[in-house]
């Protein structure tokens, strides 16, 4: 009996079927008179697995222009970092907020 892992001329089986990949949403950060540039950072950091650099830099544009994208992700993932990011914000007292679009 001929083993199914290998394939013959005979056996071959071709598969056209694609994977769709899930549509991706941005996270947007947004700027507040009352978050520290610290704790956005170490939010950045922590949650986002942003690099150092990569930290300070978003969030010199998050508090210069307003807001910035924190990440891109399914909208699963989207969500639970805006969870982690409300609830962390909210045990330090700072009102920082995040919101979700479609990227």
């Amino acid at each position: 009996m001929a083993n199914p892992a290998y394939s013959t001329p005979d056996t071959e089986v071709v598969s056209h079927d694609k994977t769709a990949l899930p549509p991706r949403f941005n996270v947007i950060m947004h700027n507040d008179d009352y978050t520290t540039m610290e704790f956005v950072i170490e939010a950045l950091e922590s949650i986002f697995r942003k690099q150092p650099t990569d930290a300070t830099r978003i969030m010199l544009t998050i508090h210069h222009k307003g807001q910035a994208i924190c990440g891109t992700y399914p909208y699963e993932i989207a969500e639970t970092k805006v969870e982690q990011t409300h609830l962390r914000a909210k045990n330090a007292g700072h009102p920082l907020r995040c919101s979700i679009e479609k990227a």
